[in-house]
């Protein structure tokens, strides 16, 4: 008996040693890999770091097993052990299969009747954040920003292992919570009355102090202009000889300008709007396009108290403001809000050559939030020497708006719900300080004067006024209170001695001094911040109604059961899976289903690290800055997955599809004629087009890559981990291609040299392939047939980049996206590859029902999982592998009904 094979029966348990230190080794194993596996690795040549000799089997060790996991996979799928090497009889191999597939069967599947597939875990920052909207009835509420970012395992934030709870996390949520319940006070406490309101561009100090420029800002491409309708300058206004406004010509004066804003700064805004109160808004805009021709005069400046300036000499490079023309073609504004917590957007629509009033519809803006339109198409100046990259020997163009109207704030039942939860029906009044009451956010009626040279560009914070809550008896009030509220806020049916807790820390409160408000507030917080609230509460086993209800919300919504949902577990029904699959329905068909949509591909193909990277100013300067596509590139992804989710598409979809969604930006961008305007929208795509499908998406290409080059090798193995479903192991330690940006190598070439590695070739084999067919996308995911380089002795391209900066780059190799698949399969681009891989149709759905169970249960799909997996693509086959199927055949399976 060889050394090697006494060490495997040591570890099996055959002799005696090890007997009380390991499990058993599957009887066939020892033999097997002591004649087929053990000569490579070995304790002496260890290939791919894999030594067989010294390996025990220790199931209750996860990394362990994931190893035998990976022995098992290897042999069956014949990969290992490899071809040069003897191979096992098939009968052999199978013995060995079976044998060692039984013995993980059974010891994970003990485990998990003990302990359960997922372990205990929190509420993540999207679930925390949508719960207190939802419990509050305030969904303007943005508290995600301050919690620390989320750990993450098996790619999503849902794992237990990874959601981590420390003295932050708790400061953090007991902050959140104290801010979410101060808002629904306000709600309640500041009603200030509906109206329609008209806010005139000529009252907007951010636009009329535009005119004439400064020592910090000479240039006209920065400045703004007065021009009533198509073509009427006003020089005399511009040059603030003359009034700024003509009552008896009010609402057709407008002010242009030919550049874009700054997501982070915003230069046109509407400052003399701000949100009264937080809620639902009803926005117009009145506006329309300009052309103005070259020529137009800057000033010089001597120094910051030279008010007036010295006129330079005509610029062919600058627009002349006071000869306006119509607009040439429409132009697509983009909204956004400024002064909340972060800048959002929220809505778009077209400005055309003719005056127009657009109807931006309902938006929901937090206290003192204003709003920006971003003629997004046009060119963000960035400083020192800039030119505008849109202005031609005829002109340039511009937007000019006339008013903005905005009707709100906008009430309904729910405008309160959240006061109510909170503190019912009594009575909230305005106090002076100093007399108990609590700080909330409070905008101040009328107007507010900001002078000085900055007028208008500071960000006016908001006041905090004094309120308290009026109780009729404050013990009885907070005991009522308290247990309607731990009732609605738990997700499971709460004891009387979950709310007597809360109302001893009441009666602590009050003893130190604190109003019957504070020491409301204070226990509210203690709630939201408490491990029921907090924790996700399942027990090992089927899942009972409630944990199944939160389960349920969680994937649909990313957030509480609803009153529905709650109403069906406490009648003990949602088991029955006829009821599972109506709530399914109901919830999907819900707006907040958008939620689980952009969740779930946030963190499934990375849109979360969209804007993770930037374009190269050296080789992609004319992507630099260009917010308009990078935000259709994602709303791309989210529209293309809901559709397939609304129409219960086919998965092969996610390879190849005839549709896409997109606006006049991303088409051009695509290269798709036809599509004009701001608005996404499902578009056909021409027969040969190489779009269709999620991997040609920009917003794939563009996570894919790092805003200077490509690689084949990233692309690659998004594409097979991704969508196809196979795990690539961590590389080993060799040396890292780095990018030519001289183009004069390609990345194909580079990569040679790793296929020749024996320890990389096996993995390079999958992920090369579909990386190479991806090589005819750019870093933003355009469509190229040559690389692009910098090269002092090459004829370089030049152009103007969006920010208003030379660039140059010149045209290096040609691109090859051909290549080879696994099997052998040859393709030449990235159509034929997809073709090629359309046959595996039951891979991909298998892999999407692996992410989706991932997502949903908070617990990676084990080896003893992928009986069940296997089934829901069975049940979905009937259906054509819809994905919609798969969601339900998901949520009706054991993995998803059991914890």
């Amino acid at each position: 008996m060889s050394p090697r094979l006494v060490a495997l029966l040591v570890r099996a348990g055959t002799l005696a040693p090890c007997a009380a230190v390991h499990a058993a080794v599957p009887p066939l194993a020892p033999a097997f890999i002591e004649q087929h596996c053990a000569g490579c690795h070995n304790d002496t040549d260890k290939e791919a770091g894999l030594d067989l000799t010294s390996l025990a089997y220790t199931p209750g060790d996860r990394a362990n097993f994931e190893r035998w996991v990976r022995i098992h996979d290897r042999v069956e799928t014949g990969e290992m052990p490899p071809a040069k090497k003897p191979r096992p009889a098939a009968s052999d191999r199978d013995a060995f299969v079976a044998s060692l597939r039984t013995a993980l069967l059974a010891d994970e599947r003990a485990a998990t009747a003990r302990e359960g597939r997922a372990t205990r875990r929190r509420l993540n920052g999207y679930e925390y954040e949508n719960t207190l909207r939802d419990l509050l009835s305030a969904p303007w509420l943005q508290i995600r920003g301050q919690f620390p970012e989320d750990g993450e395992a098996h790619r999503y934030n849902k794992i237990g292992d990874a959601l981590d709870v420390s003295h932050v996390h708790m400061s953090r949520y007991m902050a959140a919570a104290d801010y979410a319940i101060r808002q629904a006070i306000s709600v309640q406490f500041d009603r200030p009355p509906t109206t329609t309101v008209r806010h005139y561009a000529r009252d907007q100090r951010t636009l009329t102090g535009k005119f004439t420029g400064s020592i910090f800002n000479s240039s006209p491409d920065r400045m703004t202009f007065p021009v009533i309708g198509l073509n009427e300058a006003q020089p005399e206004v511009r040059w603030l000889r003359a009034p700024l406004s003509d009552p008896a010509r009010r609402d057709e004066e407008a002010i242009g300008w030919v550049s874009s804003n700054y997501v982070t700064g915003f230069t046109y805004r509407w400052d003399g709007f701000r949100a009264p109160v937080a809620g639902r808004y009803r926005i117009k805009f009145s506006g329309y396009t300009l052309w103005v021709p070259p020529g137009g005069i800057s000033m010089r400046f001597s120094g910051e108290g030279d008010r007036k300036g010295t006129p330079r000499p005509p610029n062919p490079n600058v627009g002349d403001y006071d000869r306006p023309q119509p607009g040439r073609r429409d132009e697509a504004i983009t909204v956004y809000t400024r002064n909340g917590v972060a800048n959002r957007r929220v809505g778009e629509f077209d400005l055309t050559p003719r005056p127009a009033v657009a109807d931006l519809g309902e938006v929901w803006l937090l206290a003192n939030e204003t709003l920006v339109p971003d003629a997004s198409r046009l060119y963000r100046s960035r400083p020192n020497n800039f030119r505008n990259p849109l202005m031609t020997p005829e002109g340039a163009p511009a937007v000019a708006f006339r008013w903005m109207e905005v009707e709100g704030p906008l009430y309904d039942a729910h405008t309160a719900a959240g006061y109510r939860l909170l503190f019912g029906d009594l009575p909230l009044r305005q106090v002076a300080a100093g007399q108990g009451g609590v700080a909330v956010p409070h905008v101040p009626r009328g107007e507010r004067r900001d002078t000085g040279r900055n007028a208008g560009q500071r960000i006016i914070p908001l006041e905090e006024t004094m309120v308290e809550v009026v109780p009729k008896n404050p013990r009885a009030d907070a005991e009522r209170l308290l247990g309607n509220f731990v009732a609605r806020a738990y997700r499971r049916p709460a004891t009387a001695a979950d709310s007597a807790r809360f109302l001893a820390l009441f009666d602590d409160r009050t003893k130190a001094g604190l109003s019957f408000t504070e020491a409301m507030i204070a226990c509210y917080t203690a709630v939201l911040a408490s491990p029921r609230f907090v924790f996700l509460d399942e027990q090992p086993g089927q899942l009972d109604d409630h944990a199944l209800a939160t389960r349920l919300a969680l994937f649909m919504w990313n957030s509480e059961p609803d009153a529905a949902l709650r109403a069906r577990a406490a009648r003990g029904e949602l088991r029955r899976p006829e009821v599972l699959r109506a709530e399914t329905e109901r919830m999907l068909a819900d707006a907040r289903s958008r939620r689980f949509v952009e969740a779930f591909l946030d963190y499934w193909v990375d849109l979360r690290k969209l804007e993770d990277t930037t374009p190269s100013t050296t080789l992609y300067n004319d992507y630099y800055l260009d917010d308009a596509l990078a935000e259709a590139a994602l709303l791309e992804t989210q529209l293309f997955f809901s559709e397939l989710l609304r129409r219960d598409l086919p998965v092969r979809n996610l390879i190849h599809s005839d549709f896409t969604f997109l606006n006049e930006r991303l088409a051009v961008h695509y290269g798709v004629p036809g599509v004009a305007g701001a608005s996404m929208r499902r578009v056909a795509l021409p027969a040969d087009s190489p779009r269709g499908g999620i991997m040609t998406q920009a917003s794939v290409l563009k996570v894919t890559a790092n805003g200077t080059t490509t690689s084949p090798v990233l692309r690659g193995k998004w594409i097979v981990e991704r969508i196809l479903g196979l795990d690539i192991p961590p590389p080993p330690p060799v040396t890292a291609v780095e990018p030519d940006i001289r183009g004069a190598v390609t990345i194909r070439q580079q990569l040679a040299k790793h296929r020749d590695n024996a320890s990389c070739a096996a993995c390079h084999r999958k992920m090369d392939p579909p990386g190479f067919a991806l090589e005819s996308f750019d870093v933003m995911g355009a469509w190229r047939d040559r690389y692009r380089g910098v090269a002092d002795d090459k004829p370089a391209v030049k152009g103007l980049g969006k920010n208003g900066q030379p660039f140059e780059f010149h045209y290096g190799l040609p691109v090859d996206a051909a290549g080879e698949l696994p099997d052998g399969r040859p393709f030449a681009d990235v159509r034929e590859f997809k073709r090629l891989i359309l046959d595996r149709e039951a891979d991909i759905a298998r892999n999407l029902a692996k992410q989706l169970a991932i997502y949903a249960t908070g617990a990676p799909v084990r080896f003893s999982d992928r009986e069940a997996i296997d089934k829901i693509v069975a049940e979905a086959a009937g259906k054509n592998h819809g994905v919609r199927a798969i969601v339900h055949a998901l949520v009706q399976s054991e993995l998803f009904r059991s914890k």
